[in-house]
């Protein structure tokens, strides 16, 4: 018999948003929402440091937890942020992007045949990792209760078996928009806590956060780690991704627990050995002199946001609570049973690439994503287009 591949990789599904920009990537003139990614380039300053520290001879290998000099600058954000004071050398482990610090961190929380509760819909890249631990995903979907989302605490409870170690969730919220409350988190740390469960946080977005109020001069959304203490099961996973618009550059962290930091740092080791070390001086860059960029991008997110509502509200059948953060709408449009086919529809008869409802889970199907990070005209028109597909179904 030929050999095969594995079944736990053969389980592990494709990427529904992956598989349209695929196709959206063979054509011309598309506009481009579909990806969770700003269409701005890397700040030039960060440019500027990264070239830089090539220059300088940060081109060898790291620590396996990242250069000592970033988990530092790491410490200082979190305690200049978010009043968090983190141990830099036993409790940061710099990673190369992080949807690794995702893969890392389940590493060392799941065994094969163990059960993680996934919050959803959510980016897919978390129940993947999962699976890719021969794990196993039970997904809670987010209720939508008037025009807010909220946590379904009953369902979680009820979901949770003698096989689960963990539970997942995202705040600020890809697609949702959606920000843990105070309230919320401290409701997860006492289920977490009584279950004797890891709880994971994805925080990549918590820079992209627009709480009503006046204007402040640093604006995050709050993190869980201002909750928890230091001897809690709680890994923060992050990310330069976002907010400093490095996509491109693979560079995160995770913050975590010290048992559980050691053991990331030892299997970074056989994953990726460290992230790229000039990356890393160029995050360590972003953190020091990053804030006006994150201002000025807050200030466009926020009318890019905006303007897309307005235009979504127009639309006959379409309803879409106002997000908190991040840079999505996960508009719900009336009657839609296959967001995959809506969006590769839409793709091919409007040029306007969307991401399918569908690709995030329990709770997905019926809505698509939008991400409104682009050019104010080419939301414009993306808008105005599918006003018109909308019109024609």
């Amino acid at each position: 018999m030929p050999a095969s591949v594995a079944a736990s990789a053969q389980n592990v599904a494709h990427s529904r948003i992956r598989e349209l920009a695929e196709i959206a990537m063979t054509m011309d003139g598309v506009y481009k929402l579909y990806f969770g990614e700003s269409n701005l380039s890397t700040p030039e300053y960060i440019k500027r440091a990264a070239q830089k520290a090539m220059a300088d001879g940060f081109t060898f290998y790291t620590e396996n937890a990242g250069l000592r000099s970033t988990r530092q600058a790491l410490a200082r954000y979190y305690e200049e942020l978010q009043d968090v004071r983190l141990d830099a050398e036993s409790e940061i482990v710099v990673t190369a992007s992080g949807v690794q610090a995702l893969n890392v961190a389940m590493r060392c929380m799941l065994d094969p045949g163990d059960e993680a509760i996934v919050l959803t819909p959510a980016w897919p890249n978390g129940p993947a990792n999962v699976q890719m631990a021969n794990a196993v995903v039970r997904e809670i979907p987010h209720p939508l209760r008037g025009t807010n989302y909220e946590i379904d605490f009953d369902a979680i409870e009820a979901a949770i078996s003698p096989r689960t170690k963990m539970l997942l969730y995202t705040s600020p919220s890809n697609p949702l928009g959606w920000v843990a409350t105070e309230k919320d988190q401290e409701r997860l740390l006492e289920l977490t806590r009584r279950h004797g469960l890891w709880l994971m946080a994805d925080e990549v977005y918590d820079r992209l956060y627009y709480p009503d109020g006046p204007p402040r001069t640093q604006v995050f959304a709050p993190s869980i780690l201002r909750k928890a203490t230091r001897e809690d099961a709680v890994v923060v996973v992050q990310s330069f991704s976002k907010a400093w618009c490095m996509t491109g550059w693979r560079l995160g962290w995770l913050v975590a627990r010290k048992d559980l930091a050691a053991r990331a740092t030892v299997l970074n080791e056989f994953i990726v050995s460290h992230a790229p070390s000039f990356a890393q001086r160029a995050g360590e860059t972003a953190l020091l002199w990053g804030e006006t960029v994150v201002r000025e991008m807050l200030t466009r997110l926020r009318e890019n946001r905006d303007l897309c509502l307005a235009a979504l509200a127009k639309m006959p059948g379409v309803t879409v609570p106002k997000p908190a953060g991040a840079f999505y709408l996960f508009p719900k449009i009336e009657g839609l049973t296959d967001s995959f086919d809506f969006c590769k529809r839409l793709l091919m008869e409007t040029q306007v690439g969307l991401a399918p409802g569908v690709a995030f889970g329990a709770g997905g199907e019926g809505s698509v994503r939008i991400c409104y990070a682009a050019e104010r005209e080419i939301l414009d028109q993306a808008m105005a287009r599918l006003a018109m597909f909308l019109q024609a179904r």
